[in-house]
């Protein structure tokens, strides 16, 4: 095996094939200093000091044309609005890197290098301070019938002893300046506590949950299966230092996305813990609850029979979209599918539109001159904002499954139903009927379009379906 240093960054490996992955035969590399210089060819988005336009990231993941699916042609036939979605598997570790908030969109290339040195240092003190804590952790007890996951040990095990040759093998220089980022980061995590108890439930159950992770993909078979090991680290690693998160089932198919794509232990911690900063409500029961209520609420606006019939005790209220919600469609496509459709969903760019929508709308009512008697609050529907497009995934795939959900009886049935969609789904079928009920959504929030009316002496720039007619389309 080749040193880590040795190794290729992700951010620059096609893995789309078989082949590309097999070729690496390696677990992942505990840091990869190389992503930080590495350059995004997407067109427009990158600058010549490293710098991306984030807002042309978002838009590009969301439309690009590259991978092949077309959208909304018999909405806008005149305009032959398409769009596609996803980044190339050779971008798309940088290009998450980014997305999730690992690294500002704003920094330098030289910025970079500095804060991945920052962020493996404290990384390393975090992860040795539980290891201090519970040193029975350290090692994975392993169940010997498992006996690619025991063979693999051996495997991870030399990964740590190459990484430690690594850093003795560098300039004196960097050596001093790692000691003092060490230093910072042992100052700065000296102050944080540790729930010795609730840590060790935590390990407990994500030892249980790792060697559930989905052990058909290449990333996990043979020797690489040490990269189940690299998971458990960072899982824990998370747990022990967000308490108010911890642990729940799940979050190891979530945080292997983000190890398989960037192939690296440091920067997955990284990426992963961001995400989880704005999604880690939906681990607990309130915070699905709430989405769940969201869902049903748009099922309701968009097919008030298909609401009708789930929305009952037998049902149990739409619970049975708790996984699609959860994971974002983990397992109901293709792989490769499902991980394009996490950048697409994870982009935001819909959800910026929608409240872009409401700010047009609202100025498209402003200029003219409604008054509240003459137009009746009832009669406009308000854009909810909190419709986020995982949302209108959801209702594409209940509303391209209509008939058979309306002979659902009961919850076993239901359950019946999301387990037969597992891999079977198409992602461009789904994102043209997801973005096609959003459309179609937003325009039944306009003024002109309720009231079948267009003052005649207003530009089309003023006009509300102009501007999101713009919205979707590449500038």
């Amino acid at each position: 095996m080749d040193k880590v240093g040795d190794r290729r960054p992700a951010v620059e490996e096609n893995r789309s094939s078989e082949e590309d992955v097999r070729s690496q035969s390696m677990v992942a590399a505990v840091s990869c200093p190389a992503a930080a210089t590495a350059r995004l060819t997407l067109p427009g988005v990158m600058d010549s000091e490293g710098r991306v336009d984030e807002s042309r990231l978002r838009l590009y993941i969301f439309k690009n044309e590259s991978t092949g699916w077309h959208i909304l042609n018999h909405c806008f036939p005149k305009t032959g609005l398409r769009t596609s979605g996803g980044v190339s598997p050779s971008e798309r570790g940088l290009a998450w890197r980014f997305l999730f908030g690992m690294y500002s969109c704003s920094s330098t290339a030289l910025e970079r290098s500095l804060l991945q040195e920052q962020l493996m240092v404290r990384y390393q003190v975090m992860k040795r301070k539980w290891q201090q804590l519970i040193p029975s952790a350290v090692r994975m007890h392993l169940n010997n019938s498992d006996a690619e996951l025991v063979a693999a040990v051996q495997y991870f095990d030399q990964r740590q002893a190459q990484a430690q040759q690594q850093t003795l093998d560098l300039s004196e220089e960097v050596r001093e300046r790692l000691a003092f980022l060490e230093l910072q980061a042992q100052i700065l995590f000296e102050r944080v506590t540790l729930d010795e108890e609730e840590l060790q439930e935590a390990v407990r159950i994500i030892d249980k949950d790792v060697p559930r992770t989905n052990r058909d993909l290449f990333y996990y078979q043979g020797e690489i299966s040490g990269n189940l090991l690299v998971l458990r680290d960072i899982l824990i690693t998370y747990a022990a230092f967000h308490p108010e998160v911890s642990y729940a089932q799940g979050m190891n198919d979530l945080c292997s996305r983000f190890l398989e794509v960037l192939d690296c232990e440091v920067d997955t911690f990284w990426s992963f813990s961001r995400y989880m900063e704005k999604f880690s409500k939906d681990f607990r029961a309130d915070g699905l609850h709430r989405k769940i209520e969201l869902e049903a609420a748009l099922l309701k606006v968009l097919d008030p029979e298909l609401y009708a019939h789930l929305a009952t005790d037998s049902m149990e209220n739409f619970t049975f979209c708790h996984r699609w919600l959860l994971l974002g469609f983990q397992r109901e496509f293709e792989h490769s599918d499902a991980l394009r459709l996490f950048e697409i969903l994870s982009c935001d760019h819909l959800e910026l539109i929608s409240q872009q929508v409401e700010r047009a709308r609202y100025q498209e009512r402003l200029a003219q001159n409604i008054s509240a008697e003459d137009s009746p609050e009832s009669e406009l529907q308000a854009i909810n904002t909190d419709f986020t497009f995982e949302l209108f995934i959801c209702a594409a795939i209940l509303l391209e499954n209509r008939e058979v959900l309306l002979q659902c009886q009961d919850d076993a049935q239901l359950i019946r139903f999301t387990s037969s969609l597992n891999g079977r789904l198409d992602l461009s079928g789904t994102l043209k009927k997801a973005e096609q009920l959003f459309y179609n959504y937003c325009r039944s929030c306009s003024w002109d379009d309720v009231n079948g009316q267009c003052r005649e002496n207003k530009s089309k720039e003023e006009d509300f379906l102009y501007q999101l007619r713009c919205l979707f389309l590449l500038k």
